[in-house]
């Protein structure tokens, strides 16, 4: 079983990296090694747990997967390129070891390949914690970022393929029928509703494709991500995925312990491990100059570029299945471990304050961009209206048509996914794409024209961040934010916005459309 000590430990290591300013992860993972050197817990249930959470986190992947998006050069094109960099590179750099550290045993050539090769991804875990916690899900340079690791996941599968110890099963044939299933798991998906039974319809559809797969010789998670696929872009999927995130991201914390429990290194092995960490360094530098090649922003290469600043799971799983099949040494795998927690050390800082670093460097980077943006990037109209929204979800939404009625023509909708923002336009409401936290955007807004901002964004932590960010720009409007709990409206208070207590008011509304009727 699970030490109730070990989970203490992994709470309270989270809890405080998170009164730090930093994400609870980093707390998981010294939780981790923790527990494997003191020996706390069952090491087969934990690795157990941490796969349950990279199922359900590819399974959730798949349900916001747009298929067509891969194929935007600036995704495929660059997480190409960037392997054709970086794998000789760090090869290179790994058959140099033996110079640059005396002592350190000279690496087999056919080894220092497959070390690349793992070395090679991203870790999608991390992009996607980082990205909810920053309620960013839905903006562009997220959309990127995912769409790259995708295809990372893509090079990182079709790998275990080739070199399983089994080749495919002759059924596995079988499943390029998988298209035929999509209309019965979406009328299942509908007919589930929305308790326990949409949670349950969702974790069984997960694990049962990873065991579809794995039965067919094939990588479970990729049946997990094409299974997330088929049920994407219905009505129902977007509730599927969040009455899922609890879940991943409880499983997933197991994954954050589970890297622990490969084991400490020896000297010469954390030596290593710090060389190959430092090779990271270099990621971002080498992601925002591809980006740019592909006529992004300096604002999205940048976030994009720093949220792949990390070595990834599957680079484990990869190197795991080399150890398996006798392609590499055993004690390598510890040494990876402890890389990939390194790197996930190095890339919190910077990803946790990204905004307020390309803040400083804006003026700098932008000098770099083409003078040709994809047309994405180019900044949109906010035109003539007084009256802004951010975030147009339901409460967004429905602030517009209320408003709309007492200011025609006075109102905009800003819609972080592009997609979103068209439909309500064709919906017949004033909505553009944009990314409230963008200060490019922001900037080019003109401020100094709109009367009143309301923010309703994913989460709280956004939302503050977005009113930071106006009264640093020297907004003199008002702006008026959606609260959840009162700690969080007292804060916003403290800041000076109008605040809407969506739990404690929503009553009073219900009243108020229930007195309109009785009139």
């Amino acid at each position: 079983m699970i030490e109730p000590i070990l989970v203490g430990v992994a709470f309270l290591a989270g809890l405080g990296f998170r009164r730090a300013g930093m994400p609870p992860l980093l707390g998981y993972l010294l939780a981790g090694f923790l527990a494997g050197g003191l020996e706390l817990g069952d090491a087969d249930i934990i690795h157990t747990l941490s796969e349950v959470g990279i199922t359900l986190l590819l399974f959730t992947i798949g349900l916001k997967l747009n298929i067509r998006e891969l194929l935007a050069p600036q995704i495929w094109a660059t997480a190409s390129l960037h392997t054709l960099i970086v794998v000789p590179l760090t090869t290179a750099v790994l058959l140099g070891l033996v110079w640059l550290m005396p002592g350190v045993d000279e690496i087999d050539t056919s080894v220092a390949w497959m070390l690349a090769f793992a070395l090679s991804f991203s870790s999608t875990v991390f992009a996607v914690k980082i990205f909810d916690e920053r309620g960013e899900g839905a903006a562009l340079h997220a959309k990127i970022a995912i769409g790259i690791l995708v295809v990372q996941d893509i090079f990182a599968v079709s790998y275990l393929v080739f070199s399983a110890e089994h080749a495919p099963s002759p059924w596995a044939f079988a499943l390029l029928g998988l298209p035929l299933l999509r209309p019965v798991l979406v009328f299942l998906l509908k007919q589930a509703g929305h308790g326990e039974l949409l949670v349950l319809f969702g974790i069984a559809v997960a694990l049962g494709s990873a065991e579809l797969f794995e039965a067919v010789h094939l990588e479970a998670g990729l049946g997990a991500l094409l299974f997330g696929v088929l049920l994407s872009n219905v009505a129902k999927s977007v509730e599927l995925y969040k009455s899922l995130i609890n879940f991943k991201d409880i499983f997933l914390t197991a994954f954050f312990l589970s890297i622990g429990y490969a084991g400490m290194p020896s000297g010469d092995m954390l030596l290593m491990a710090l060389a190959i960490g430092s090779l990271i360094l270099l990621r971002p530098l080498i992601y925002f100059v591809l980006l740019l090649m592909f006529r992004l922003r300096a604002r999205t290469s940048l976030l994009v570029g720093l949220s792949l600043f990390n070595y990834s799971e599957f680079g484990l799983i990869v190197a795991a299945m080399a150890v398996k099949g006798g392609q590499l040494p055993a004690e390598w795998l510890t040494t990876l471990a402890v890389a990939m927690a390194l790197s996930l050390f190095i890339a919190v800082p910077f990803n946790t304050h990204v905004h307020s670093l390309y803040a400083r460097l804006a003026t700098r980077l932008q000098k770099m961009e083409r003078s040709e943006l994809l047309v994405q990037e180019r900044p949109a109209d906010l035109g003539d209206a007084e009256i802004v929204i951010f975030g147009m979800g339901r409460i967004g939404s429905g602030a517009y048509e209320y408003l709309s009625q007492h200011y025609p023509n006075k109102i905009i909708g800003v819609e972080e996914s592009a997609d979103k923002a068209l439909k309500l336009s064709l919906a017949g409401m004033a909505c553009v794409p944009g990314d409230a936290s963008d200060r490019d955007f922001l900037e080019r807004a003109d401020l100094h024209r709109r009367k009143t901002v309301l923010v309703s964004l994913t989460n709280h932590s956004e939302n503050v961040d977005v009113v930071k960010l106006l009264q640093q720009l020297n907004y003199q409007g008002r702006i008026a934010v959606v609260s959840r709990f009162p700690d969080q409206q007292e804060e916003l208070i403290r800041m000076g916005c109008i605040t809407f207590n969506l739990y404690a008011e929503a009553g009073h509304g219900f009243a108020e459309r229930v007195m309109e009727e009785m009139i």
